[in-house]
């Protein structure tokens, strides 16, 4: 809805747009530090194999963002990106955590056989 372009109003929207930027400011700045925190994280990961270092199952977002809060950062699974599915096969990795518009991390996994 438009509203006129009244001194008050004009007001109001500057300070609601004040409040706004803060906000995003704020979240950017909680989602670089948590990529720093995340850039310097290798995480193993444990799976059952089969021959060759193929695995029973797979490695998803859901597996790999529990193993991340488990290092201690809290990440969720809908931050993690897999752009080529789910890992069905041991070996090191470069995972993404997309963690804010213009902020995301690359984080070390290494999956072994157990």
């Amino acid at each position: 809805k438009a509203t006129a372009a009244t001194a008050a109003n004009i007001a109001a929207f500057e300070a609601r747009r004040a409040e706004l930027e803060k906000a995003a400011a704020e979240k950017r700045a909680e989602a670089e530090a948590r990529g720093a925190q995340l850039s310097e994280l290798e995480v193993t990961i444990t799976a059952n194999t089969g021959e060759e270092g193929k695995l029973f199952g797979s490695i998803g977002t859901h597996d790999i963002a529990d193993a991340l809060t488990a290092s201690g950062v809290t990440v969720n699974k809908s931050e993690v990106r897999l752009p080529y599915g789910t890992i069905r096969q041991t070996g090191e990795y470069d995972v993404t955590v997309h963690l804010h518009t213009d902020v995301e991390a690359t984080v070390k996994l290494i999956v072994v056989a157990g």
